[in-house]
């Protein structure tokens, strides 16, 4: 199946100032967040930003902030932005039919995250390379599990030639010289 732009939502979950330097390829995962944050914007898709607990774990890196919209953030305490009432609710108001993730940690909030959203009928796209833990192997375990639930596990270059669909028009031309790489 394919993700289509006009039905599908970004969520980039807690990718945080105290929590990335902990990360595993975290300046990878950061710039990979980054190039699909901006294929997003491109594509018209909306971008929803998840911060667990900023006060302790501090704001989105700033390599993000500096793209992402700033409307799209919600804070929150539970580890699943959809056990969060708040984050649930403005997730669930744009009612997007597909969700794709990013963010931190694989085996924690994004996981649960997933797993949740999957639980509500919706399709789940776990983006791999804007995806990471602490340690390699809880990354592994994680994207293995929410395979076995029914999770996709897609690349940040999938993603963007889905959500761009066509060539020869201005929007592919912009995505083919700024990102296609």
């Amino acid at each position: 199946m394919l993700i289509y732009p006009n039905s599908s939502c970004l969520l980039v979950v807690d990718i945080q100032e105290k929590l990335a330097p902990a990360i595993h390829e975290c300046e990878t995962v950061v710039a990979n967040a980054r190039w699909l944050v901006e294929v997003a914007k491109l594509a018209n898709v909306p971008i929803l930003t998840s911060e667990q607990y900023p006060k302790g774990l501090g704001r989105t890196v700033k390599e993000l902030r500096d793209v992402l919209p700033e409307d799209s953030y919600m804070e929150k305490l539970h580890f699943s932005c959809m056990s969060d009432p708040g984050c649930n609710e403005k997730i669930n108001s744009i009612r997007p039919n597909q969700v794709v993730i990013v963010g931190m940690e694989s085996h924690v909030c994004v996981l649960q995250t997933a797993i949740q959203i999957k639980q509500q009928a919706r399709e789940v796209f776990v983006v791999a390379d804007c995806v990471s833990s602490r340690n390699p192997a809880d990354k592994a375990m994680a994207l293995e599990r929410m395979r076995h639930c029914g999770i996709h596990i897609v690349t940040k270059e999938m993603v963007g030639f889905e959500w761009i669909q066509t060539a020869g028009t201005d929007q592919f031309r912009e995505f083919s010289i700024n990102y296609a790489r």
